[in-house]
């Protein structure tokens, strides 16, 4: 076999192992749960239409949670309602952490929580809610173009609170609150320039902070 045989034959030798490194290095990557820390589950505790905790106020709990040092698994809510139907449904929830005993005794309940290896239930209740405004802000459009002037504000409440259930001691370890309030403002000379206070996100940093210190999770 002459020279140029064998760097052809080398490299159909090569191929599928550099095109395998190159598709791992192109792989994304996710941070898996830490194994030794226990999972939860995050839940809203109201569930009337117009006074239920936002889903994005959720995620974002869960996302900071998991930016800690240890990454615990954290089940979706809905998935894990559906799990337990119809036990997790407005009339048929525990409400207090005595209510405990009983729910786990409820058909598939217990099995469900301990296949999961759910520790923690963290029940999430608030809302972010536009208290007041003010100011006068008005556009119009002429033969030299369009624009915008005055100014509007308003202030907006953050208020959440987490009470955390340990599932393994079928107790309650407490709550944590996080009230935040700050003022939005959209000033227009010819340009309106928003100023907005994110309120709810300031809100989920606190809480999920005191979360990640509650529960040991760094």
């Amino acid at each position: 076999m002459n020279r140029q045989d064998k760097t052809v034959s080398l490299m159909r030798l090569m191929a599928p192992a550099a095109l395998f490194s190159l598709a791992i290095g192109l792989a994304p990557t996710v941070a898996p749960a830490d194994e030794e820390t226990e999972s939860l589950v995050l839940l809203r505790t109201s569930y009337l239409a117009g006074n239920r905790t936002e889903e994005e106020f959720v995620r974002c709990v869960s996302k900071k949670i998991r930016s800690g040092a240890k990454r615990p698994n954290i089940y979706a809510e809905q998935e894990f309602v559906d799990e337990l139907y119809p036990w997790l449904e407005p009339r048929t929830m525990p409400r207090e952490s005595a209510d405990l005993s009983e729910f786990m005794q409820r058909p598939g309940v217990g099995e469900a929580i301990r296949r999961k290896g759910v520790r923690y239930m963290v029940w999430l209740s608030g809302q972010t809610l536009r208290e007041g405004s003010g100011g006068s802000l008005s556009c119009a459009a002429g033969p030299g173009g369009a624009g915008c002037f005055g100014v509007a504000w308003w202030q907006n409440n953050s208020e959440y609170t987490a009470s955390v259930w340990d599932m393994s001691e079928l107790s309650d370890m407490g709550a944590m609150k996080a009230a935040v309030r700050g003022t939005s403002v959209i000033p227009a000379l010819v340009i309106p320039i928003p100023i907005i206070a994110r309120t709810r996100e300031k809100a989920c940093d606190s809480l999920a902070s005191q979360l990640r210190d509650y529960l040991d999770l760094g």
